[in-house]
């Protein structure tokens, strides 16, 4: 007689953000030191390629893994492969987007090869928004790299990502902290990883190109808000600090500064283990 399939318990919930998502990597160190590991990974956009590595990686074991991967980033080049010249030939020529996805797809294939999601040892999902159904999709199933490449694609920097016969785009457009979604999949005690930008003040926009921000901005805290404010008694949700964000790493140019990725890590590791010890009591001294 087959036993009953056991349904998640601790979920990490890692949000999108673009180069904040370094801030991810000394959260994931400080759980991981407390011995907190995820039984349920979900992923948006930059969040999806770290919640990749956990799922692959599910302790931590992980972490030199990500902090090579973030540092070796170095300013960009290697994931986005372009000279300012050819940035504005592609922006010209195709009138949808600055930079190829090429670079971005051949750095997660080197990393994750043809893994599959039925392959990873923790169940791990990733979210998108498809063009052709104005929809939340979901990947839970086929190789992590198309997946992770869909989740990505940031509007306006990046084309759309085909995979099978649907287009997709950044599924921070539809669920920037699925917070909600953890819920609806089992999870008891949830870890949200958010880069920061929830903490900042909005001012009204100024300029044609804040109004995108600004307007997406709204949509991504009052979504997540609402799921937080909504979660059901029995559910235990910890929102972890980000440390070293500003506002300039939201401008054209900042999303290719990956300058202060160290720096990130170490404040947001620091803040990650006080808010732990505060929440969760201090880790016990192992005995001599």
């Amino acid at each position: 007689m087959s036993q009953p399939a056991t349904t998640a318990t601790t979920a990490f919930v890692l949000g999108g953000g673009g180069v904040l998502g370094a801030v991810e990597v000394g959260m994931l160190r400080a759980l991981f030191e407390r011995g907190i590991t995820p039984d349920l990974v979900l992923g948006t956009s930059i969040g999806a390629l770290n919640g990749a590595m956990v799922a692959r990686d599910p302790d931590a074991s992980v972490i030199p893994k990500l902090t090579a991967l973030w540092q070796s980033a170095g300013s960009g080049a290697e994931v986005y492969g372009d000279s300012p010249l050819r940035t504005v030939r592609r922006a010209v020529s195709t009138g949808t987007h600055l930079w190829s996805s090429a670079p971005l797809k051949q750095a997660l294939v080197d990393e994750f090869g043809d893994l599959t999601f039925e392959e990873l040892p923790v169940r791990f999902q990733v979210c998108a928004a498809s063009i052709e159904r104005a929809a939340e999709h979901w990947f839970d199933s086929g190789p992590v790299v198309d997946a992770v490449v869909a989740s990505a694609a940031v509007p306006g920097l990046l084309p759309p990502a085909k995979v099978g016969d649907e287009h997709y785009l950044d599924g921070g457009i539809v669920n920037s902290i699925p917070l909600g979604r953890a819920v609806q999949l089992g999870a008891s005690r949830v870890f949200v990883l958010q880069v920061g930008r929830i903490d900042r003040p909005l001012t009204v926009p100024r300029r044609p190109w804040e109004v995108a921000r600004v307007s997406f901005e709204i949509a991504r805290r009052h979504r997540f808000n609402r799921e937080l404010a909504e979660l059901p008694a029995s559910v235990e949700a910890h929102v972890l600090p980000a440390r070293g964000t500003s506002g300039k790493d939201d401008s054209v140019l900042g999303t290719r500064d990956f300058s202060g990725v160290q720096e990130r890590i170490d404040l947001t590791y620091e803040a990650t283990v006080a808010y732990l010890d505060e929440h969760l009591g201090p880790v016990p001294a192992s005995d001599p």
